[in-house]
């Protein structure tokens, strides 16, 4: 079982979270080796719709990173505030991992994958970001189709083909026609068989997505 432990992100509004701690091997003498450096910090789904810390797409991403070492910060948003506080906990969220480790992974599901492509585009430092199902914009200020143009860290998508609660499409047509113009491996798109929660394929997600988080760490060491 992962360690976990609670702990409040700084930043003028009410927002907690869990930090999944990767599992640290033995080094062959008896003593544990140092511990990870990498963290991804993971956005819940909307607030407002039953969307919290301990989702189960979350929780999966978690699980695989952790298996290899690398932390993950699951944070529950402050008060709602249409997007723009939730945002402003993301970026406060990031900042808090970003003093303790050296490496940083953004992942956000639905209303969180939103809010992690829009995080992303204003941070050349993160290892990677990847979205699942996200929903394209939350409001005319917070929009994940215009976020994609100024992201310069690796993208991973995921969407399920039969996700009829977002417009994923729109996302996914300017991820492709960015994807065109780039080099290989700066967008990646994946289409899973499966509505907007994944039911019965959670497991599938979490392998998808924290194995890629994985890749983008190795690189870079």
């Amino acid at each position: 079982m992962t360690d976990s432990e609670n702990v409040p992100i700084p930043g003028g509004r009410d927002v907690r979270a869990t930090l999944d701690h990767g599992a640290i091997e033995s080094d062959g003498d008896g003593d544990s080796e140092s511990p990870p450096n990498a963290c991804v910090v993971a956005c819940p789904p909307h607030p407002q719709h039953g969307g919290h810390r301990g989702d189960q797409r979350l929780e999966a991403v978690s699980t695989v990173v952790a298996d290899f070492g690398v932390d993950c910060l699951r944070f529950d948003y402050g008060e709602w505030d249409e997007g723009y506080g939730e945002l402003a906990d993301t970026d406060n969220a990031l900042a808090w991992a970003f003093d303790r480790y050296a490496d940083i992974g953004l992942f956000g599901y639905s209303f969180g994958g939103c809010l992690a492509l829009v995080a992303a585009a204003d941070r050349e430092d993160l290892s990677g970001v990847a979205a699942l199902a996200p929903a394209p914009r939350l409001n005319p200020d917070i929009d994940a189709v215009a976020a994609l143009d100024d992201i310069e860290c690796p993208i991973r998508i995921v969407h399920g083909t039969r996700d009829t609660t977002t417009d994923w499409e729109s996302l996914v047509e300017r991820a492709r026609e960015i994807q065109a113009n780039r080099p290989p491996e700066t967008i990646t798109l994946t289409e899973v068989a499966a509505d907007h929660f994944f039911i019965g394929q959670v497991e599938r997600v979490g392998e998808t997505i924290g194995e890629w988080f994985l890749d983008r760490f190795r690189s870079e060491r």
